[in-house]
């Protein structure tokens, strides 16, 4: 496909507000997952999350608009607005939004549905409705920058933020549009955590091993939910010295999977990435390395490993799984997305957090500490359960 430059990256994440504070962020090596203050999890067997504490929105929204803004919106529109203060630039009128989201408002919805118990219909605040609609962060942003081009909101579970990507990509390239904002916004909320602790979904304290999120680790038991935004200004021409450039998707379905877990089909996997390397117009040798979706979910983690070692026999390049720093879910898949397109313009591998030892067939090199790399390609994977997958290359060349 042709190459599209990312020109512009803001950053909402825990510990994290602003592009270079997020790569601070990651040199450190630090975990956001920390024990959860926000709602009682008393009774739960998880208790942890990667949440943002010390953020004010005040500061990107003016506060009339503000008061119209659910907490997902003014995640989004932050890191919009952050978005453009790094480009240097507001895009034209013309361009689109791309937004990924795993559950959306839910939060605003349980508050909506609580006043319409209480004091009826008549009386239930209509900004709360207005704002529990999954697709509001994303028509918040184009207000806010008066865009006229597409407005998509993409829910995709864990693939969420790529899917929105891949569609904002092929768009541009259309030459529908000339440039979009891109990317991903989520908030963890006491319904969702507590419905997937109770599905035996989350990392948790089991005697063994403490609660941690623990991508591609023999130990793994879980994930770790996250929050926040990040959103790219993605562009047809670059109108600056981009990050990188978006060479190539490829989109699969694991058709093994069940509407709410991971498959066993590494060919659907394989699939994916190898599309996306076919139309970057490489061969898989050139992959200087691969940032995977391995969270920490032990049929997720297993069924990846066994793509890529599939993908790559003996010859597998450096793995970067990122999820232990910010979590799971459409934010922590932008952030995942993030710390690769940070990757190939430092030219830099980041650390695994929460990785000690692989299963005992594991055949390749998960990066454990940050350490420099001549990077040309960098392939992004997002595996999501009921089988959505996404792959995407990065390239630091624009052809």
């Amino acid at each position: 496909m042709t190459r599209l430059a990312i020109t512009g990256v803001g950053v909402v994440a825990p510990g994290a507000v602003g592009v270079d504070a997020f790569r601070t962020w990651l040199t450190a090596g630090n975990s956001a997952i920390r024990n959860i203050d926000r709602f009682d999890t008393a009774g739960l067997s998880a208790h942890k999350a990667a949440l943002i504490g010390d953020f004010n929105p005040r500061e990107f929204i003016a506060p009339m608009k503000m008061r119209r803004m659910n907490t997902l919106s003014r995640y989004a529109v932050s890191a919009a607005k952050l978005a453009l203060m790094d480009r240097g630039d507001a895009l034209p009128a013309e361009s689109g939004v791309a937004i990924g989201t795993a559950f959306g408002p839910v939060q605003t919805s349980v508050d909506y549905m609580e006043e319409y118990v209480k004091k009826g219909a008549a009386l239930a605040p209509p900004q709360l409705f207005a704002e529990s609609v999954a697709n509001a962060p994303g028509s918040h942003i184009a207000i806010e920058h008066g865009l006229r081009g597409f407005n998509v909101t993409v829910t995709q579970r864990e693939s969420s933020a790529l899917s929105a990507a891949m569609y904002a990509s092929a768009q541009i390239v259309k030459g529908n549009v000339r440039s979009a904002f891109v990317g991903g916004v989520e908030e963890v909320n006491e319904m969702i955590f507590s419905v997937l602790d109770r599905v035996g979904a989350l990392a948790h304290q089991n005697g063994v091993v403490d609660e941690h999120s623990r991508p591609f680790d023999r130990r793994r038991n879980g994930i770790s939910l996250g929050e926040g935004a990040a959103i790219f200004t993605v562009e047809a021409e670059s109108s600056r010295a981009p990050y990188a450039w978006i060479a190539g998707f490829g989109i699969a379905r694991d058709t093994t999977a069940t509407i709410s877990d991971w498959g066993s089909d590494e060919t659907a996997v394989v699939t994916a990435m190898r599309a996306a390397i076919d139309d970057a117009g490489i061969d898989p040798s050139m992959i200087s390395a691969i940032y995977a979706s391995a969270n920490g979910s032990r049929r997720a983690d297993y069924l990846e490993q066994m793509a890529i070692e599939s993908l790559f026999d003996d010859k597998v390049p450096p793995v970067v799984a990122t999820k232990g720093y910010f979590g799971e879910y459409a934010a922590g898949g932008a952030l995942h997305v993030t710390a690769a397109i940070l990757a190939v313009r430092d030219q830099l591998l980041h650390a695994s957090i929460g990785f000690e030892s692989g299963e005992d067939d594991l055949r390749f090199d998960i990066s454990r500490e940050q350490r420099r790399a001549d990077i040309d390609y960098i392939l992004v994977n997002s595996i999501s359960a009921g089988g959505g997958i996404v792959s995407m290359v990065l390239s630091k060349e624009p052809a």
